[in-house]
Protein backbone atom coordinates (compact mmCIF):
# COMPACT_ATOMS: atom_id res chain seq x y z
CA UNK A 1 0.00 0.00 0.00
CA UNK A 2 2.78 2.45 0.95
CA UNK A 3 4.50 1.99 -2.41
CA UNK A 4 1.37 2.46 -4.52
CA UNK A 5 1.98 5.63 -6.58
CA UNK A 6 -0.27 8.53 -5.67
CA UNK A 7 -1.30 8.79 -9.32
CA UNK A 8 -2.97 5.35 -9.10
CA UNK A 9 -4.90 6.03 -5.89
CA UNK A 10 -8.54 7.03 -5.56
CA UNK A 11 -8.51 10.76 -4.77
CA UNK A 12 -11.19 11.76 -2.25
CA UNK A 13 -11.74 15.49 -1.70
CA UNK A 14 -13.09 16.75 1.63
CA UNK A 15 -15.04 20.02 1.26
CA UNK A 16 -17.23 22.31 3.33
CA UNK A 17 -17.46 25.58 5.22
CA UNK A 18 -15.11 26.52 8.04
CA UNK A 19 -15.67 24.70 11.31
CA UNK A 20 -18.12 22.07 10.03
CA UNK A 21 -15.56 19.48 11.09
CA UNK A 22 -13.73 18.58 7.87
CA UNK A 23 -10.40 18.03 9.58
CA UNK A 24 -11.99 16.18 12.51
CA UNK A 25 -13.82 13.97 10.02
CA UNK A 26 -10.58 13.14 8.16
CA UNK A 27 -8.79 12.38 11.44
CA UNK A 28 -11.65 10.05 12.44
CA UNK A 29 -11.60 8.21 9.11
CA UNK A 30 -7.81 7.78 9.03
CA UNK A 31 -7.59 7.23 12.81
CA UNK A 32 -4.66 9.62 12.84
CA UNK A 33 -4.17 13.29 13.67
CA UNK A 34 -3.57 14.31 10.07
CA UNK A 35 -5.16 17.75 10.11
CA UNK A 36 -5.02 20.40 12.82
CA UNK A 37 -8.33 20.69 14.67
CA UNK A 38 -9.23 24.02 16.25
CA UNK A 39 -12.25 26.10 17.19
CA UNK A 40 -10.60 28.96 15.31
CA UNK A 41 -12.18 29.28 11.85
CA UNK A 42 -9.82 28.88 8.91
CA UNK A 43 -7.23 26.68 10.63
CA UNK A 44 -6.77 24.63 7.46
CA UNK A 45 -5.16 26.78 4.75
CA UNK A 46 -3.36 24.81 2.07
CA UNK A 47 -4.62 21.39 1.01
CA UNK A 48 -3.63 18.60 3.39
CA UNK A 49 -2.98 15.27 1.65
CA UNK A 50 -3.00 11.87 3.31
CA UNK A 51 -2.61 8.49 1.65
CA UNK A 52 -3.97 5.43 3.43
CA UNK A 53 -5.41 1.98 2.75
CA UNK A 54 -9.21 2.15 3.03
CA UNK A 55 -10.55 -1.40 3.19
CA UNK A 56 -12.06 -2.79 0.98
CA UNK A 57 -11.58 0.07 -1.49
CA UNK A 58 -7.79 -0.02 -1.47
CA UNK A 59 -5.15 2.75 -1.60
CA UNK A 60 -6.69 6.22 -1.47
CA UNK A 61 -5.48 9.79 -1.08
CA UNK A 62 -7.57 12.23 0.94
CA UNK A 63 -7.46 15.93 0.06
CA UNK A 64 -8.54 18.04 3.05
CA UNK A 65 -9.40 21.55 1.85
CA UNK A 66 -9.85 24.95 3.42
CA UNK A 67 -13.28 26.34 4.31
CA UNK A 68 -15.14 28.13 1.55
CA UNK A 69 -16.92 30.85 3.54
CA UNK A 70 -14.05 33.02 4.78
CA UNK A 71 -14.63 36.50 3.34
CA UNK A 72 -11.19 37.89 4.25
CA UNK A 73 -8.42 38.51 1.72
CA UNK A 74 -6.64 35.39 2.98
CA UNK A 75 -9.94 33.54 2.80
CA UNK A 76 -10.19 34.33 -0.91
CA UNK A 77 -6.80 32.72 -1.45
CA UNK A 78 -7.95 29.67 0.50
CA UNK A 79 -11.09 29.47 -1.62
CA UNK A 80 -8.99 29.60 -4.77
CA UNK A 81 -6.84 26.75 -3.47
CA UNK A 82 -9.93 24.74 -2.61
CA UNK A 83 -11.51 25.20 -6.03
CA UNK A 84 -8.24 24.18 -7.70
CA UNK A 85 -8.43 20.81 -5.93
CA UNK A 86 -11.81 19.87 -7.39
CA UNK A 87 -10.54 18.78 -10.85
CA UNK A 88 -8.21 16.29 -9.14
CA UNK A 89 -10.96 14.49 -7.22
CA UNK A 90 -12.31 11.11 -8.26
CA UNK A 91 -15.04 11.52 -5.64
CA UNK A 92 -15.99 14.39 -3.35
CA UNK A 93 -17.28 14.50 0.22
CA UNK A 94 -19.28 17.59 1.17
CA UNK A 95 -19.49 18.05 4.92
CA UNK A 96 -22.28 20.17 6.42
CA UNK A 97 -23.88 20.67 9.81
CA UNK A 98 -27.45 21.19 10.99
CA UNK A 99 -27.67 24.43 9.00
CA UNK A 100 -28.05 22.40 5.83
CA UNK A 101 -27.10 23.72 2.40
CA UNK A 102 -26.22 27.34 1.78
CA UNK A 103 -25.03 29.12 -1.34
CA UNK A 104 -21.47 28.10 -0.47
CA UNK A 105 -22.20 24.38 -0.63
CA UNK A 106 -24.37 24.74 -3.72
CA UNK A 107 -21.47 26.47 -5.47
CA UNK A 108 -19.31 23.42 -4.68
CA UNK A 109 -21.98 21.02 -5.89
CA UNK A 110 -22.19 22.92 -9.16
CA UNK A 111 -18.42 22.54 -9.53
CA UNK A 112 -18.64 18.80 -8.82
CA UNK A 113 -21.22 18.47 -11.56
CA UNK A 114 -19.17 20.59 -13.97
CA UNK A 115 -16.29 18.13 -13.71
CA UNK A 116 -18.49 15.00 -13.53
CA UNK A 117 -17.36 14.18 -9.99
CA UNK A 118 -19.65 11.88 -7.96
CA UNK A 119 -20.21 13.19 -4.44
CA UNK A 120 -21.83 12.41 -1.13
CA UNK A 121 -23.05 14.64 1.68
CA UNK A 122 -21.97 14.07 5.28
CA UNK A 123 -24.02 15.70 8.02
CA UNK A 124 -21.49 16.09 10.82
CA UNK A 125 -21.97 16.83 14.53
CA UNK A 126 -25.34 15.04 14.62
CA UNK A 127 -24.71 14.30 18.31
CA UNK A 128 -24.86 18.04 19.01
CA UNK A 129 -27.80 19.09 16.87
CA UNK A 130 -30.06 17.26 14.42
CA UNK A 131 -30.75 18.71 10.99
CA UNK A 132 -34.40 19.83 10.59
CA UNK A 133 -36.57 17.70 8.31
CA UNK A 134 -37.19 20.49 5.81
CA UNK A 135 -33.47 21.10 5.36
CA UNK A 136 -32.84 17.37 5.05
CA UNK A 137 -35.43 17.11 2.30
CA UNK A 138 -33.59 19.83 0.38
CA UNK A 139 -30.48 17.64 0.45
CA UNK A 140 -32.41 14.91 -1.33
CA UNK A 141 -32.88 17.25 -4.28
CA UNK A 142 -29.11 17.02 -4.80
CA UNK A 143 -28.21 13.46 -3.80
CA UNK A 144 -29.49 10.43 -1.92
CA UNK A 145 -25.99 9.50 -0.76
CA UNK A 146 -26.21 11.09 2.68
CA UNK A 147 -24.83 9.96 6.02
CA UNK A 148 -25.31 11.45 9.50
CA UNK A 149 -22.40 11.06 11.84
CA UNK A 150 -20.19 12.56 14.51
CA UNK A 151 -16.45 12.78 14.00
CA UNK A 152 -16.05 12.63 17.77
CA UNK A 153 -18.60 10.11 19.06
CA UNK A 154 -19.72 7.88 16.18
CA UNK A 155 -17.92 4.53 16.54
CA UNK A 156 -19.31 3.39 13.18
CA UNK A 157 -18.11 6.42 11.23
CA UNK A 158 -15.61 4.50 9.09
CA UNK A 159 -18.12 1.78 8.14
CA UNK A 160 -20.75 4.38 7.25
CA UNK A 161 -18.31 6.35 5.17
CA UNK A 162 -16.89 3.38 3.26
CA UNK A 163 -20.36 2.00 2.53
CA UNK A 164 -21.45 5.34 1.06
CA UNK A 165 -18.22 5.84 -0.94
CA UNK A 166 -18.58 2.43 -2.56
CA UNK A 167 -21.97 3.50 -3.92
CA UNK A 168 -20.43 6.37 -5.89
CA UNK A 169 -17.11 4.86 -7.01
CA UNK A 170 -16.39 5.69 -10.68
CA UNK A 171 -16.63 2.67 -12.95
CA UNK A 172 -13.07 3.13 -14.18
CA UNK A 173 -11.83 2.79 -10.60
CA UNK A 174 -13.66 -0.52 -10.25
CA UNK A 175 -12.48 -1.61 -13.72
CA UNK A 176 -9.30 0.43 -14.23
CA UNK A 177 -7.93 0.85 -17.77
CA UNK A 178 -4.89 -1.18 -18.71
CA UNK A 179 -1.71 0.25 -20.15
CA UNK A 180 -1.35 -2.51 -22.74
CA UNK A 181 -3.49 -5.40 -21.55
CA UNK A 182 -6.19 -4.97 -24.19
CA UNK A 183 -3.63 -4.85 -27.01
CA UNK A 184 -1.52 -7.89 -26.21
CA UNK A 185 -2.28 -11.59 -25.86
CA UNK A 186 -0.91 -14.23 -23.54
CA UNK A 187 2.81 -14.95 -24.13
CA UNK A 188 3.26 -12.03 -26.54
CA UNK A 189 6.70 -10.44 -26.52
CA UNK A 190 6.99 -6.68 -26.04
CA UNK A 191 10.30 -4.87 -26.47
CA UNK A 192 10.81 -1.81 -24.28
CA UNK A 193 13.46 0.66 -25.44
CA UNK A 194 14.55 2.56 -22.34
CA UNK A 195 17.46 4.98 -22.80
CA UNK A 196 19.49 5.59 -19.67
CA UNK A 197 20.19 9.32 -19.66
CA UNK A 198 20.17 12.36 -17.39
CA UNK A 199 16.40 12.15 -16.89
CA UNK A 200 16.53 8.54 -15.65
CA UNK A 201 16.69 8.34 -11.82
CA UNK A 202 19.96 6.87 -10.59
CA UNK A 203 19.65 3.15 -9.97
CA UNK A 204 16.12 2.78 -11.33
CA UNK A 205 13.82 3.26 -14.31
CA UNK A 206 11.30 6.05 -14.70
CA UNK A 207 7.76 5.37 -13.51
CA UNK A 208 6.06 4.83 -16.93
CA UNK A 209 8.64 2.17 -17.80
CA UNK A 210 8.18 0.39 -14.49
CA UNK A 211 4.37 0.45 -14.71
CA UNK A 212 4.43 -0.79 -18.31
CA UNK A 213 6.66 -3.72 -17.36
CA UNK A 214 4.29 -4.61 -14.54
CA UNK A 215 1.28 -4.42 -16.87
CA UNK A 216 2.98 -6.73 -19.38
CA UNK A 217 3.76 -9.26 -16.65
CA UNK A 218 0.24 -9.00 -15.21
CA UNK A 219 -1.08 -10.05 -18.63
CA UNK A 220 1.20 -13.11 -18.73
CA UNK A 221 3.36 -11.66 -21.49
CA UNK A 222 7.11 -11.19 -21.88
CA UNK A 223 9.09 -7.96 -21.69
CA UNK A 224 12.53 -7.43 -23.19
CA UNK A 225 14.10 -4.26 -21.80
CA UNK A 226 17.00 -2.79 -23.77
CA UNK A 227 18.67 0.48 -24.73
CA UNK A 228 18.31 1.80 -28.28
CA UNK A 229 21.86 0.86 -29.27
CA UNK A 230 20.99 -2.84 -28.75
CA UNK A 231 17.63 -2.81 -30.55
CA UNK A 232 18.83 -3.92 -33.97
CA UNK A 233 20.91 -6.74 -32.49
CA UNK A 234 18.02 -7.89 -30.30
CA UNK A 235 15.65 -8.11 -33.27
CA UNK A 236 18.15 -10.30 -35.15
CA UNK A 237 18.62 -12.63 -32.18
CA UNK A 238 14.92 -13.16 -31.53
CA UNK A 239 13.27 -16.33 -32.83
CA UNK A 240 9.78 -14.83 -32.50
CA UNK A 241 8.46 -11.55 -33.84
CA UNK A 242 7.64 -9.04 -31.11
CA UNK A 243 4.03 -7.96 -30.82
CA UNK A 244 5.06 -4.38 -30.15
CA UNK A 245 8.06 -2.12 -29.53
CA UNK A 246 7.54 0.64 -26.96
CA UNK A 247 10.16 3.36 -26.84
CA UNK A 248 11.06 6.43 -24.89
CA UNK A 249 10.10 9.42 -27.05
CA UNK A 250 13.67 10.61 -27.45
CA UNK A 251 14.58 7.39 -29.32
CA UNK A 252 11.48 7.46 -31.56
CA UNK A 253 13.32 8.35 -34.76
CA UNK A 254 15.96 5.64 -34.37
CA UNK A 255 13.38 3.00 -33.40
CA UNK A 256 11.22 3.86 -36.40
CA UNK A 257 14.16 3.25 -38.75
CA UNK A 258 15.24 -0.02 -37.14
CA UNK A 259 11.91 -1.78 -36.50
CA UNK A 260 10.33 -3.44 -39.60
CA UNK A 261 6.99 -2.01 -40.75
CA UNK A 262 5.13 -5.21 -39.86
CA UNK A 263 5.89 -4.63 -36.16
CA UNK A 264 3.94 -1.91 -34.37
CA UNK A 265 5.76 0.78 -32.41
CA UNK A 266 4.59 3.38 -29.92
CA UNK A 267 6.00 5.33 -26.99
CA UNK A 268 5.57 5.31 -23.23
CA UNK A 269 4.19 8.84 -23.46
CA UNK A 270 1.52 7.77 -25.94
CA UNK A 271 0.61 4.79 -23.75
CA UNK A 272 0.09 7.19 -20.88
CA UNK A 273 -1.81 9.62 -23.10
CA UNK A 274 -4.33 6.80 -23.48
CA UNK A 275 -4.13 5.63 -19.86
CA UNK A 276 -4.40 9.05 -18.23
CA UNK A 277 -6.28 11.10 -20.82
CA UNK A 278 -8.22 10.72 -24.04
CA UNK A 279 -6.19 9.51 -27.03
CA UNK A 280 -8.61 10.72 -29.69
CA UNK A 281 -8.70 14.22 -28.22
CA UNK A 282 -4.90 14.29 -28.01
CA UNK A 283 -4.69 13.09 -31.62
CA UNK A 284 -6.94 15.91 -32.82
CA UNK A 285 -4.90 18.36 -30.77
CA UNK A 286 -1.70 17.13 -32.34
CA UNK A 287 -3.03 17.56 -35.86
CA UNK A 288 -3.91 21.18 -35.00
CA UNK A 289 -0.19 21.94 -35.02
CA UNK A 290 -0.34 22.71 -38.74
CA UNK A 291 -2.83 25.50 -38.04
CA UNK A 292 -0.44 27.40 -35.78
CA UNK A 293 1.00 30.74 -36.81
CA UNK A 294 4.26 32.43 -35.95
CA UNK A 295 4.52 33.60 -32.32
CA UNK A 296 1.32 31.83 -31.26
CA UNK A 297 1.23 31.09 -27.53
CA UNK A 298 1.68 27.43 -26.61
CA UNK A 299 1.22 26.19 -23.03
CA UNK A 300 3.31 23.23 -21.90
CA UNK A 301 2.01 21.48 -18.78
CA UNK A 302 4.30 19.41 -16.56
CA UNK A 303 2.73 17.32 -13.82
CA UNK A 304 5.79 17.32 -11.62
CA UNK A 305 8.32 20.02 -10.78
CA UNK A 306 11.97 19.40 -11.56
CA UNK A 307 15.16 21.26 -12.34
CA UNK A 308 15.66 21.98 -16.02
CA UNK A 309 18.42 19.83 -17.48
CA UNK A 310 20.42 20.05 -20.66
CA UNK A 311 18.35 18.99 -23.69
CA UNK A 312 15.17 19.06 -21.55
CA UNK A 313 12.26 17.49 -23.45
CA UNK A 314 9.78 20.31 -22.71
CA UNK A 315 12.04 23.33 -22.87
CA UNK A 316 14.44 22.31 -25.63
CA UNK A 317 13.47 19.21 -27.62
CA UNK A 318 9.81 19.99 -28.31
CA UNK A 319 10.39 23.67 -29.20
CA UNK A 320 13.20 22.68 -31.61
CA UNK A 321 11.07 19.99 -33.26
CA UNK A 322 8.12 22.32 -33.69
CA UNK A 323 10.30 25.06 -35.16
CA UNK A 324 11.79 22.60 -37.63
CA UNK A 325 8.33 21.28 -38.52
CA UNK A 326 6.67 24.68 -38.95
CA UNK A 327 9.58 26.83 -40.02
CA UNK A 328 8.95 29.59 -37.47
CA UNK A 329 9.06 30.33 -33.74
CA UNK A 330 6.26 29.91 -31.24
CA UNK A 331 5.93 31.49 -27.80
CA UNK A 332 6.19 28.71 -25.21
CA UNK A 333 4.98 29.14 -21.65
CA UNK A 334 5.31 26.55 -18.89
CA UNK A 335 3.30 25.51 -15.87
CA UNK A 336 4.27 22.76 -13.42
CA UNK A 337 2.33 21.02 -10.67
CA UNK A 338 -1.39 20.77 -9.95
CA UNK A 339 -2.45 24.39 -10.40
CA UNK A 340 -4.12 24.82 -13.78
CA UNK A 341 -3.73 28.37 -15.10
CA UNK A 342 -6.15 30.42 -17.13
CA UNK A 343 -5.77 29.11 -20.68
CA UNK A 344 -7.38 31.96 -22.59
CA UNK A 345 -5.17 33.15 -25.43
CA UNK A 346 -3.29 29.89 -25.97
CA UNK A 347 -3.47 28.24 -29.38
CA UNK A 348 -2.27 24.82 -28.20
CA UNK A 349 -1.73 22.95 -24.93
CA UNK A 350 0.90 20.21 -24.73
CA UNK A 351 0.62 17.97 -21.65
CA UNK A 352 3.35 15.72 -20.28
CA UNK A 353 2.81 11.96 -19.98
CA UNK A 354 1.12 12.57 -16.59
CA UNK A 355 2.80 9.63 -14.88
CA UNK A 356 2.68 11.58 -11.59
CA UNK A 357 -0.92 12.76 -12.04
CA UNK A 358 -4.16 10.87 -11.57
CA UNK A 359 -6.38 10.34 -14.61
CA UNK A 360 -9.18 12.54 -13.29
CA UNK A 361 -6.95 15.61 -13.23
CA UNK A 362 -5.93 15.13 -16.86
CA UNK A 363 -9.53 14.52 -17.96
CA UNK A 364 -10.58 17.70 -16.15
CA UNK A 365 -7.94 19.66 -18.00
CA UNK A 366 -9.14 18.19 -21.29
CA UNK A 367 -12.69 19.21 -20.36
CA UNK A 368 -11.63 22.80 -19.71
CA UNK A 369 -9.64 22.95 -22.95
CA UNK A 370 -12.55 21.54 -24.96
CA UNK A 371 -14.97 24.09 -23.53
CA UNK A 372 -12.66 26.87 -24.68
CA UNK A 373 -12.00 25.20 -28.06
CA UNK A 374 -8.26 25.05 -27.40
CA UNK A 375 -6.51 21.97 -28.87
CA UNK A 376 -4.71 19.81 -26.32
CA UNK A 377 -2.22 17.00 -26.90
CA UNK A 378 0.80 15.40 -25.18
CA UNK A 379 4.58 15.17 -25.42
CA UNK A 380 4.93 11.83 -27.17
CA UNK A 381 2.29 12.58 -29.76
CA UNK A 382 3.88 15.94 -30.64
CA UNK A 383 7.29 14.32 -31.02
CA UNK A 384 6.02 11.51 -33.25
CA UNK A 385 4.00 13.99 -35.32
CA UNK A 386 7.00 16.25 -35.89
CA UNK A 387 9.05 13.19 -36.91
CA UNK A 388 6.35 12.08 -39.36
CA UNK A 389 5.60 8.79 -37.58
CA UNK A 390 2.43 9.60 -35.61
CA UNK A 391 0.19 7.37 -37.73
CA UNK A 392 2.46 4.42 -37.11
CA UNK A 393 2.79 5.24 -33.42
CA UNK A 394 -0.98 5.09 -32.83
CA UNK A 395 -1.83 2.33 -35.33
CA UNK A 396 -2.14 -0.34 -32.62
CA UNK A 397 -4.91 1.69 -30.95
CA UNK A 398 -7.05 1.80 -34.12
CA UNK A 399 -7.14 5.59 -34.13
CA UNK A 400 -8.65 7.42 -37.06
Amino acid sequence: MIKTPKSLRLHIGIFGKTNVGKSSFLNAITKQDISIVSEVAGTTTDVVEKSIELFPIGPVTFLDTAGIDDSTELGELRLEKTLQVIPRCDVAVLIIDSNGLTDYEITLIDKFKEFNIPYQIVINKYDIEQIPADKYNILLDYTNIIIETSSVNDKNIVDKFVESIIKILPDEFINPPSILGDKINKEDLVILVTPIDKEAPKGRLILPEVQTIRDILDNDCMALVIQENNLEKALKLLKVKPKLVVTDSQAFKAVDKIVPEDIDITSFSILFARLKGDLQTFLRGCKAIDSLNENDRVLILESCTHHTIEDDIAREKIPKLLKKKLGFNLNFEYKSGHDFPSISGYKLIIHCGACMTNRKEVLSRILIANKKNIPITNYGMVISYCLGILDRAVKIFNCE
